[in-house]
């Protein structure tokens, strides 16, 4: 099958090079994909020369602006009709395209989505990103850092975003829904979470587990966790890091006791919580699936996040159904 992806080469840390490598290796990795490149035009036509890409398999929509992380995201979209994330999301909107991505200003995803990409509804979209958990599984959080204040009436929306995400691309009859909070018991946690309880406790379309503390998040007690963006950010980069720094003290202690052997374990522990390779955090609530990368994504993780498209388009779609 043929797949064609926008991608916003401006807003990386590490510059629009290491984009348009990412770009160049999904090219070689999947035979039916085409992609649309928004940023410098001569920039990114002599990398793919370089690399001997045929221009049949790639657009580009040339733009030298971009929103950096220091802007206000609303007035960066209004403001910036040329910018590169702006041009992604125009172009995006065509039915040839199968979704976005891009590693910049996640505020600015979250307001472009919102403006070009919105449903009919103009549902408020989340940012979710699926994560291994204890049981083998895959747990939903949402949000991961697009709405950092948000209301009860919005958590219960990104609960019934996540269930339906869960239920269509994960076959999950019916996704355990929990909400992040300080305490396990009915009544723990802190004004938002004490109001949203029993409004998703009441949802009938929502299969509500109850409260779920930080140590438990990923322990595989629900497949949608709930919680406003700055929490989830948190739970998301401390989960991340603490993985990161589980795995190099056995690397130390390893090579300080010569057990070579356990680099096997090192090995597993890399490839299941190696949390770029699980591809970008997800946008929910609009047309198309909008994938953000981290701002020090590398190739490897573009084409992570390729993969992860791909899988959607050739899956359930979680955006028309």
């Amino acid at each position: 099958m043929k797949y064609n992806v926008v991608i916003d080469c401006l807003g990386s840390d590490k510059g629009p090079e290491a984009i348009i490598e990412g770009a160049i290796k999904s090219l070689n990795k999947f035979e039916g994909l085409s992609v649309t490149l928004a940023g410098p035009k001569d920039l990114i036509v002599s990398k793919m020369n370089e690399a001997n890409i045929s221009s049949d398999r790639y657009l580009v929509l040339d733009a030298a602006e971009t929103i950096t992380n220091y802007e206000n995201p609303t007035v960066g979209i209004m403001s910036k009709p040329n910018a590169s994330l702006v041009q992604a999301f125009k172009e995006a909107g065509k039915d040839e395209y199968i979704g976005v991505i891009s590693a910049g200003n996640s505020g600015a995803i979250l307001m472009g989505g919102l403006r070009f990409l919105s449903t009919p509804e103009r549902t408020r979209p989340c940012m979710g990103a699926v994560l291994p958990n204890a049981k083998g599984g895959f747990t939903m959080l949402v949000d991961t850092g697009a709405s950092v204040d948000v209301g009860s009436s919005e958590l219960v929306s990104f609960a019934r975003l996540g269930t339906k995400f869960m239920r269509n691309l994960y076959k999950i009859d019916s996704p355990r829904v929990g909400i992040l909070s300080n305490g396990a018991e009915k009544g723990k946690g802190n004004h938002l979470v004490k109001e949203t309880y029993p409004l998703l406790e009441e949802a009938e379309d929502i299969n509500f587990v109850g409260n779920i503390e930080g140590n438990m998040s990923l322990a595989g007690e629900c497949d949608v966790l709930v919680c406003d963006g700055f929490a989830g950010n948190q739970v998301l980069k401390n989960s991340e890091g603490m993985a990161k720094l589980l795995i190099t003290e056995i690397v130390k202690y390893s090579k300080m006791n010569n057990k070579p052997e356990l680099m096997e374990v090192v090995g597993y522990l890399m490839s299941k919580y190696d949390f770029s390779s699980l591809g970008g955090g997800i946008l929910l609530g609009v047309r198309k699936p909008i994938l953000k990368c981290r701002g020090n994504s590398d190739s490897a993780a573009i084409v992570a996040t390729v993969q992860m498209l791909i899988n959607f388009a050739e899956g359930a779609s979680v955006y028309s159904k």
